[in-house]
């Protein structure tokens, strides 16, 4: 069966780094489309390898210089975080030949260990890249398209997808499998995936000896999407210790299945509160551990406004990453309760956005997002509500409201 392929926001920026590093070394989650894309790009100029077969990985062990003999550049390096021994050899290889470009194009799904070698060894040599699962635009064919405060805002915007289509969506996700198969099962798949990732991810970053207790942790986190993050209180809830919950969480951030947002600080005279919020980087999993199965249920239930915060969320993450570049984004809440949902630094400018699970905006929405221009003001530029329905309209001076396929 041929998949249809779709093009990643990232292809410019992957061509560019190939063109101007020896090597380069593209991150993120399984099955986000790393492995495709590198091949869609380079798989008539390069030869290709997996690190994943038990044997393959042997060989690479046992003889690295042969096993790059056997293999020689320009060469793709998939899953390269099972034989991390082999990058010192990748540096000599490359620095035997330092005037070519594009010689090594390597791949990972894990963060931790496979950074802290790939500085170590192939430091000023490489580019380094991340690919999360698909965005919207990516989705639906509109990779290059710009976020709303980089265009002109009487541009026509796009067509929303009714409001079952929406939430069928968020319940899928993002990762490209699901997209060009929409007919699969998506609890099945969300199953398949998350059992992989535990077995074979979480196994070798870190010693967990009880599997279900850190599924059980990753539910909880899942429960918590988009609110404050009180790690202690939840470490108590599970029975686990504090060090254990931090240390799992620094295993999910490190293998790109969750982000963590932290607090925007400025000297503005209020007291703002210091704890992050932690979000998952793909909201059909958030939807897949949380239990929810119908789009009806996700949009009405308790978890709805996560859910849609979670998707506005990674919209704008994925867009800046799959451009190369390393997001500044934010949230802002005062101890007085004044919240921001997402803030995000751009061109020396704060965008903040609301997220709103009403698809009617009414001016009392723009509160929050009217105190944070009053308070930032020397910093801030217009502010947006997003939220599910189709009405664009100003809310009040310099807040816009704007439907989420504006985004």
């Amino acid at each position: 069966m041929s998949w249809r392929y779709l093009e990643r926001s990232l292809e410019p920026v992957l061509k560019r780094a190939a063109a101007e590093f020896p090597a380069v070394v593209l991150t993120g989650p399984r099955q986000s489309g790393k492995t495709t894309l590198l091949k869609h790009l380079f798989g008539e100029s390069h030869g290709y390898i997996s690190l994943e077969p038990p044997d393959v990985r042997a060989a690479a062990a046992a003889d690295p210089r042969g096993f790059l003999a056997m293999h020689p550049a320009p060469v793709i390096l998939d899953e390269v975080q099972y034989a991390p021994d082999l990058l010192p050899y990748i540096k000599e290889a490359i620095d035997l030949r330092r005037q070519e470009l594009g010689l090594y194009l390597l791949t990972g799904s894990q963060n931790l260990m496979l950074m802290a070698r790939v500085t170590e060894s192939l430091a000023g040599r490489t580019a380094i890249l991340r690919l999360l699962p698909l965005s919207r635009r990516e989705a639906q064919g509109e990779p290059g398209k710009p976020l709303p405060w980089e265009r002109p805002l009487s541009q026509r915007p796009s067509m929303m997808a009714p409001p079952s289509e929406l939430w069928q969506s968020f319940l899928r996700g993002g990762y490209p499998e699901l997209s060009v198969e929409p007919n699969r099962d998506i609890r099945l798949w969300h199953a398949s995936y998350l059992q992989t990732y535990l077995e074979r991810d979480v196994r070798s970053l870190r010693q967990i000896g009880d599997l279900t207790l850190f599924q059980n942790f990753l539910r909880a986190l899942a429960a918590r999407s988009a609110q404050l993050l009180n790690l202690a209180e939840l470490a108590r809830d599970l029975g686990v210790a504090l060090n254990t919950a931090k240390a799992w969480l620094a295993v999910l951030e490190a293998t790109f299945q969750v982000i963590i947002l932290r607090p925007y600080f400025a000297n503005v005279g209020k007291r703002l509160v210091k704890s992050p919020k932690v979000y998952f980087s793909d909201v059909g999993t958030l939807c897949y551990l949380t239990g929810l199965k119908d789009p009806e249920h996700a949009a009405t239930g308790p978890m709805g406004e996560a859910i849609f915060e979670t998707a506005v969320l990674m919209e704008i993450f994925k867009t800046i990453i799959h451009r190369g570049q390393e997001p500044q984004v934010y949230f802002w809440r005062t101890t007085a309760g004044a919240e921001v949902d997402i803030v995000v630094a751009t061109g020396g400018r704060l965008i903040p956005l609301e997220v709103k699970l009403s698809a009617t905006p009414r001016p009392a929405m723009a509160r929050n997002l009217t105190s944070f221009l009053k308070d930032l003001h020397d910093h801030a530029a217009p502010g947006y509500v997003i939220h599910p329905g189709e009405v664009r309209l100003p809310l009040a001076p310099e807040v816009k409201a704007l439907p989420f396929g504006d985004l």
